[in-house]
This record gives C-alpha cells, structure tokens and sequence, in this order.
C-alpha cells in the first residue's frame, strides 16, 4: 500500500501545475460525491422515511381516537337500553300491543307469536302484527305509542302495501320485540 502511495506521489509530482490543479479539483469533487453518496444520501432518506411513519402513525391515532369515540358512543346506548330493560316493567308483549292498539284507535287483524333466536342475558319475546284497511296517521299513531310505551319495544320489520280497492287505506304487518332479563 505504501509502494502505491509514493508511486502516486511521484506521478502526480511531475505533472504540471495546471494538471495538478485539474487533478486536485476531480479528486476534491469524486471525495464530495462519496460523501455525499455514502453518508447523506442515507441519512436523508431515513429522516425522510422516518417523516413517513410519524405520518402514517399519526392517521392510525386519529382514526383510532375516532373508532373509540364510536365504541362509547355505542357502548352509552347500549347501557341505556339495558338499564331500560332491567328496570322497565314486564308484562305479556300480546296484552301490551292490544292495549296500545286501543289507545291508537287501531283495529289489530292478526298478531302471531314468532321465533326468537336464544340469547346468554335476555329472553326476547316477538310478534307479528298484522293490520288491515288502516289510514296513514293511524299506524303512525300506532308505531309511535309501540315506541314511547314504558315497556322497551323494538319493530324489528315493516311492511305496508296500499289497497287496491281503497287507495287511501293501507295493509301493514310488521314485527315488535320485547325483551326480558334472565
């Protein structure tokens, strides 16, 4: 290494000044471009890089932040409405929809009792109710005094179809749930 080193010494020694000048200003550049090529460059990049990850990991907060403002959000409604079927009161769903039926001025046709899938915590009691020839404001009455009454009621389906002999009169089934706490 070192035979090399005076060899290049002694060449570059008996180059003209210009030459050495030329020589100096190549190396000089070649030196700046390694360095650049071999310490900045990376050292660029990975701050760039790591720019991106703070980015990125500051979108996977926000959306997080939003995904656990949903699930209190949900998860407040659904104390609610366990709270309101532990302390609501109980009672036949059958009885409960002929009595607010009544109160409606609504004519009941039929009323089925349905199938309820099983379920660890509450016993869910359905029926199918069945009206026919009724006026708009009337299954609105209806639908409305299911959804205020003390007891918790959820209508699970609706279906109205309009009478072909009375335009203004309608035929209306629909499914209401009640639920129980074991």
């Amino acid at each position: 290494m070192r035979e090399g080193w005076e060899r290049f010494r002694a060449a570059f020694n008996s180059l003209s000044p210009r030459e050495r000048i030329l020589l100096s200003t190549v190396g000089a550049l070649f030196g700046i471009v390694l360095l650049y090529v071999g310490t900045l460059r990376p050292l660029l990049a990975m701050g760039d890089g790591t720019q991106r990850q703070l980015n990125a990991a500051s979108q996977q907060l926000e959306v997080m932040k939003r995904l656990r403002q949903q699930f209190d959000d949900v998860d407040q409604r659904l104390a609610a409405v366990e709270d309101r079927i532990r302390s609501g009161p109980r009672g036949n769903l059958r009885t409960t929809l002929e009595t607010l039926a009544r109160e409606a001025s609504v004519k009941v046709e039929s009323m089925e009792p349905v199938a309820s899938p099983a379920n660890d915590r509450y016993r869910e009691t359905k029926v199918e109710v069945g009206l026919g020839a009724v006026t708009l404001a009337q299954i609105v009455n209806y639908l409305h005094q299911i959804e205020v009454a003390r007891q918790l009621l959820s209508v699970k389906s609706l279906r109205i179809r309009s009478r072909p002999d009375k335009s203004d009169l309608l035929d209306v089934s629909f499914t209401v749930s009640s639920f129980e706490p074991l």
